[in-house]
């Protein structure tokens, strides 16, 4: 018996269908991956500048102390993430006042610590908390991009003068 011609190209496009998917599939579902990871970054990146916002609107105002500020940040962080992981630094930042030192993270932390309950008016302050990203990624270790992402820390940070 002989077959029709569309019946053997439609064998044929199908052991070409099931080649191109199991090419394309992995590759499409990495880049998915990828925004998704990303998106979740920069919501961990957004929640920490929020946090740290908030975390000093409390700390300007009289009556409130360091440890408040640092509960502060952790309360609002727990909402997004595990706040175990994070660093949240308080800061004298009144070298700015004076001139323009380095604005690069490490030099932000040896900045001395500051006690809000005795700062002075109108002094500026500054609350920075950071978060190594394997700490908040969905997918911890991605094959293709190895170790590269163990050194990457997102941080937030905030500066405000006292009241």
């Amino acid at each position: 018996m002989l077959r029709a011609p569309n019946q053997r190209r439609r064998r044929a496009t199908r052991g070409t269908t099931v080649v191109e998917t199991a090419l394309v599939l992995p590759v499409f579902l990495l880049f998915v991956l990828g925004l998704v990871e990303l998106g979740h970054a920069l919501m961990v990146s957004h929640v920490l500048n929020s946090a740290c916002r908030q975390a000093a609107r409390i700390g300007s105002t009289e009556g409130h102390s360091t440890s408040d500020v640092n509960t502060k940040v952790l309360e609002v962080l727990d909402s997004a993430i595990n706040s175990g992981a994070v660093e949240v630094f308080v800061k004298n930042a009144s070298s700015f006042d004076g001139g323009s030192p380095s604005t690069e993270g490490s030099a932000l932390e040896a900045m001395p610590d500051i006690e809000l309950s005795d700062a002075e008016p109108r002094q500026l302050f500054m609350v920075r908390a950071k978060v190594p990203y394997q700490s908040i990624a969905i997918v911890p270790h991605i094959p293709i991009l190895g170790s590269f992402l163990d050194s990457v820390m997102i941080e937030g940070q905030a500066f405000m003068r006292h009241e």
